[in-house]
């Protein structure tokens, strides 16, 4: 069996897919309709995004501390937003990114050190 960190992870990756295409994807696909049609849209697919994170997060403070779950999560929602600005909202990419990335980096290391 995967460790618990590993299954919080892979959770909290899948629930943040749902949830950037829930806070994002209507600017690309529901620009035409009128904004409250995009936000129950929209909640619909955040339910999604609940169903994973709820039971995520509740595994992931059996293994971890509350800060280290949140820094967790903030570096695994830019993961999938880069990807998803990238491909999916043909956005370009910058080298002021990758700077950033470099800090998130640094908070990971920084929250899970001791």
């Amino acid at each position: 069996m995967l460790p618990m960190v590993v299954r919080t992870t892979i959770l909290l990756t899948m629930s943040n897919v749902f949830m950037t295409f829930a806070w994002y994807a209507h600017l690309k696909n529901l620009s035409n309709r009128t904004w409250y049609v995009a936000a129950l849209i929209s909640w619909g697919i955040a339910l999604f995004e609940y169903l994973l994170q709820v039971p995520a997060n509740r595994m992931g403070y059996t293994a971890i501390t509350l800060p280290q779950l949140k820094i967790l999560q903030e570096v695994i929602a830019l993961a999938v937003f880069a990807p998803f600005c990238l491909f999916y909202m043909n956005q370009p990419l910058k080298l002021d990114y990758l700077w950033a990335a470099f800090c998130l980096l640094g908070a990971v290391f920084f929250i899970f050190r001791s």
